[in-house]
C-alpha cells in the first residue's frame, strides 16, 4: 500500500486545526454546579492549585480540588449571583494579601481589605498567603525571651522569640486574655503584633480592638478578622493571610508576635470545605490532611539566622478543648507541631486562680534558653514547689494532724499561688516579676496570711521603685544577679519588713 504524503499532511492539519483556539479557551471554563460556597467548573484544564478564579458579579474563588473531569473552587464571596452555565475565568494569580507598615493599627478581613471604616490601606507590595517555611539551615535557635508580662508564664513556661507556644483549655478559661496581655506587654519593645480572629463574634473582636486602642497599643498591632458570620473559605484563609503579613516583617529583620484565635474553629472551617468538596472523611470527619493544614501554617514561625536578617515570628495558636480533653484529635495534632503548651484549667479559673495555668501539664520545650539569668535564678524551683504543694494539699484533705514540714510546704505553696495571681490588662515588667519571686523563694512571705500577700508585694514594689530605683535599673539592664545586687535587694526587703 502506497502512503500519500499529502493525505498525511491533511490529516495532521485537521487534528491540530482547533489547537490555537483551544489554547485561548483553556483560561475560560463553565460552572457545572454551585452551592454552599463551592463551585465545580469544567474546562479549566490548566488551572493551578490555590489559583484565583473570577466568577460573575466579581466574586473571587480559589481552586482547591483538581479532578480529572472538573475543578473544585471555594468562593470568597456570596454565590447568589452565580448559576450553572456561567463563565468562569482564570487570573493566573494565587490569593495574595497586602503587606507592610500600612497595615499597622488597622482591622482587615481575610483578603487584607479594611473593615474598620478608616479608609483604604496604603501598601506597595502583596504576598501570596501560602509559602514554604524557611529551611533548617536558615534558622537560628531560640535564645531571646518574648516577655508576656504574666508571672506564671515568664517564670515557669517561658516563651522565646521564634517559638510556637500553644494556649489550650476549655472555653471561658482566659485563653484570649493571655494572648491579649502578651500583645499589650510588647508596647515599646519593638515587636509588631498580629491578632487573627477565626470564627469569633464581631462584637468580641470590636471590644478587643477598643481595649487595645484605649491602652495605646494599636500602633503596632494588625487585626485580621474572619467572623463567625463569614463563609468557611474566608475563615480557612485568614490565618495564612496573617502569616503572610508577618513574613514581610520577618524578612526585614523585625520581630513579630502572631496570635491565632482559634485553630479549633479553623479546623472546623477546613472540615466543612473538605466535606463539601467530597474529600474522604476520616477520624471525627476531619480529612486526612488536617495535620498538614496546621503544620504548614505553624512551621512558618521561626527565628532566622543573622545572615538571613535575624527576624522572628513567635506564634501563639489557641485551641479549645471539650471538658479538658487534651487527647482529642485537633489538640494532639497541634501539641505535636508546637514547642510546648500553656494548659488552662476550668477548676482553677472558677476558684479565682487567674491566670488559670496548670503548671503540671504546661511545658515550654525551649525552656530556660528563653529566660534571663535573673529569672532563671528565682524561677528554677517553682514547678517542683507547686507540685509538692498540690500533692500535700490532696493528702491533707484526708487527715487533720499534720506535721511541721507538711504545714511549711502548704503555707509556702499557698503564698506562691497567691503571688502568681495577676489581673488582666496588667502585665508586669521583668524586674517586678523577679523581685516578687525572689521574695517568695527566700521565704520572706511565709509568715503572712494569704490575704496579706498581695498588699505586701504591692507595697514592696512601690518601696523599691521609690527608695531603691538602682535595684530596678540594674535588674532591667544587667538581667542577672551578682553579690552586690543580691545584698542590696535583701537589705531593701528587710527595710520594708521593719517598716510594716
Amino acid at each position: 500500500m502506497k502512503i500519500d504524503s499529502s493525505e498525511i499532511s491533511a490529516l495532521i492539519k485537521e487534528q491540530i486545526k482547533g489547537y490555537e483556539s483551544r489554547l485561548e479557551t483553556d483560561d475560560v471554563g463553565t460552572v457545572i454546579s454551585v452551592g454552599d460556597g463551592i463551585a465545580l467548573c469544567y474546562g479549566l484544564d490548566q488551572a493551578m492549585l490555590g489559583e484565583l478564579l473570577l466568577f460573575p458579579g466579581d466574586v473571587a474563588g480559589m481552586v482547591m480540588n483538581l479532578d480529572n473531569e472538573d475543578v473544585g473552587a471555594v468562593l470568597l464571596g456570596p454565590d447568589v449571583k452565580i448559576e450553572e452555565g456561567d463563565t468562569v475565568k482564570r487570573t493566573h494569580r494565587v490569593v495574595e494579601v497586602p503587606v507592610g507598615d500600612g497595615l499597622l493599627g488597622r482591622v482587615v478581613n481575610a483578603l487584607g481589605a479594611p473593615i474598620d471604616q478608616k479608609g483604604p490601606i496604603e501598601y506597595s507590595k502583596t504576598r501570596p498567603i501560602e509559602r514554604i517555611a524557611p529551611g533548617v539551615m536558615t534558622r537560628k535557635s531560640v535564645d531571646t525571651p518574648l516577655e508576656t508580662g504574666i508571672k506564671a508564664i515568664d517564670a515557669m513556661i517561658p516563651i522565646g522569640r521564634g517559638q510556637r507556644e500553644l494556649i489550650i483549655g476549655d472555653r471561658q478559661t482566659g485563653k484570649t486574655a493571655i494572648a491579649l496581655d502578651a500583645i499589650i506587654n510588647q508596647k515599646g519593645k519593638g515587636v509588631k503584633c498580629i491578632y487573627v480572629a477565626i470564627g469569633q463574634k464581631n462584637s468580641s473582636v470590636a471590644s478587643f480592638v477598643d481595649k487595645l486602642r484605649e491602652l495605646g497599643c494599636m500602633d503596632y498591632v494588625t487585626v485580621v478578622s474572619s467572623g463567625a458570620s463569614e463563609a468557611a473559605p474566608n475563615q480557612y484563609i485568614a490565618p495564612f493571610a496573617g502569616m503572610a503579613m508577618a513574613e514581610e516583617w520577618l524578612e526585614s529583620g523585625q520581630d513579630v508576635l502572631i496570635v491565632f484565635d482559634d485553630l479549633s474553629k479553623h479546623a472546623v472551617a477546613y472540615r466543612t470545605l473538605s466535606l463539601l468538596l467530597k474529600r474522604a472523611p476520616g477520624r471525627e470527619a476531619y480529612p486526612g490532611d488536617i495535620f498538614y493544614l496546621h503544620s504548614r501554617l505553624l512551621e512558618r514561625a521561626c527565628r532566622l539566622a543573622p545572615q538571613y536578617g535575624g527576624g522572628s515570628i513567635t506564634a501563639l495558636p489557641i485551641v479549645e478543648t471539650q471538658a479538658g480533653d487534651i487527647s482529642a484529635y485537633i489538640p494532639t495534632n497541634v501539641i505535636s507541631i508546637t514547642d510546648g503548651q500553656i494548659f488552662l484549667v476550668t477548676d482553677y479559673f472558677a476558684s479565682g486562680q487567674r491566670p488559670a495555668v496548670d503548671s503540671g501539664f504546661s511545658v515550654s520545650r525551649v525552656g530556660s534558653s528563653a529566660q534571663t539569668k535573673a529569672m532563671k535564678a528565682v524561677a528554677a524551683s517553682l514547678k517542683i514547689e507547686l507540685a509538692s504543694y498540690r500533692e500535700m494539699l490532696s493528702f491533707s484533705q484526708f487527715g487533720s494532724d499534720l506535721d511541721a514540714s507538711t504545714k511549711r510546704i502548704l503555707a509556702h505553696g499557698a503564698v506562691l499561688m497567691e503571688t502568681l495571681k495577676q489581673k488582666q490588662y496588667n502585665p508586669y515588667p521583668m524586674w517586678k516579676q523577679v523581685v516578687e519571686l525572689y521574695a517568695v523563694k527566700n521565704r520572706h512571705l511565709d509568715e503572712l496570711k494569704v490575704s496579706e500577700v498581695r498588699p505586701y508585694l504591692d507595697g514592696l514594689l512601690t518601696a523599691i521603685e521609690s527608695l531603691h530605683p538602682d535595684i530596678a535599673k540594674d535588674l532591667t539592664e544587667k538581667k542577672a544577679f551578682d553579690e552586690d545586687l543580691t545584698a542590696r535587694l535583701d537589705q531593701a526587703i528587710e527595710e520594708y519588713k521593719k517598716s510594716k
